[in-house]
């Protein structure tokens, strides 16, 4: 998909440029300047259409754009951001048991089918055994992945497999091999392996289909809560009304809504999960990480 270049008032900042201050926040919650919100992608239409919708309420954003999932969790916890919106609750998880930080959730947007691709396959059936699949080398991702290729019959995991799994938990006699890739050479790997999993956000960007996927987990499974993507804030702005109400213009604006359906190819199962759950499930998820160091 081609990159939109969005109005002044979204503006994309690199990585380069967000060392300036942070918009502030007043003691009655409304903020004092520009809203920065990172993003993976804020190419995606339907962002112009939210910052609009959030002019339209009297609140700047500026989009920061992220090209690795790495990168918008420290940015907010170094305050050059005010929120991200990339993750699920996994990775959020991983990432402050990993960095010591409290970073939380103030509110859901979706939860989106993780797919496998193949440019040589029509279907998981004809992958040849031997043959090596692609998935993902962060680890959160990559467990949802390996349950995706076993739930396929194309691995199986020690254990049965968790939000934990590895590759190092693939058994030997599971039909494929398994290579761990950086997410974003996943879907550039498919002339190479037989099969990728792919992230939502570079499935178009490589000139895939969503309904191309030959295998994908259920979204509307209720064990899928921590794979609930999630707009993302420091711990002392957990309340802040300014915050809170751009989660709200998210999943109210209906325009935003049909952009973030269209951006999925209509696979996003849009939600509006109480911040009570999202929160118990990122505690939950952060106890289990520690449970396995």
């Amino acid at each position: 998909m081609s990159k939109k270049h969005l109005t002044a008032a979204a503006l994309v900042l690199p990585l380069a440029l967000m060392l300036g201050a942070c918009a502030g926040t007043s003691a009655d919650g409304a903020s004092d300047g520009p809203v920065r919100i990172g993003v993976v992608g804020a190419g995606d239409p339907y962002w112009e259409t939210y910052v609009d919708a959030a002019a339209a309420e009297g609140i700047e954003v500026e989009l920061v754009d992220f090209s690795e999932y790495t990168q918008p969790n420290p940015a907010l916890t170094a305050g050059e951001l005010d929120l991200n919106q990339f993750q699920h609750i996994v990775y959020l998880a991983t990432y402050n048991v990993a960095s010591d930080e409290d970073l939380v959730p103030i509110g859901s947007t979706a939860i989106y089918p993780l797919g496998l691709y193949s440019s040589k396959y029509d279907s998981v059936e004809d992958i040849p055994a031997g043959e090596t699949v692609a998935v993902s080398n962060d680890e959160s991702n990559q467990a949802r992945g390996l349950l995706v290729l076993q739930s396929a019959g194309l691995i199986e995991l020690e254990d049965g497999g968790s939000i934990f799994s590895t590759v190092a938990d693939v058994l030997p006699e599971s039909k494929v091999k398994v290579q761990a890739l950086d997410a974003a050479l996943t879907a550039t790997s498919l002339p190479d392996v037989a099969a990728a999993i792919i992230n939502n956000d570079f499935v178009e960007d490589a000139g895939l289909s969503f309904a191309d996927a030959i295998a994908q987990d259920d979204p509307s499974d209720p064990n899928a809560l921590p794979y609930v993507n999630i707009f993302a804030a420091r711990a002392e702005d957990t309340d802040d009304e300014t915050y809170l109400k751009l989660v709200e213009i998210y999943q109210d604006t209906v325009a935003v809504q049909d952009g973030v359906q269209a951006a999925s190819g209509d696979t996003a199962v849009l939600l509006k999960t109480p911040t009570a759950d999202l929160l118990t499930s990122l505690q939950d998820v952060e106890a289990d990480i520690r449970a396995q160091q």
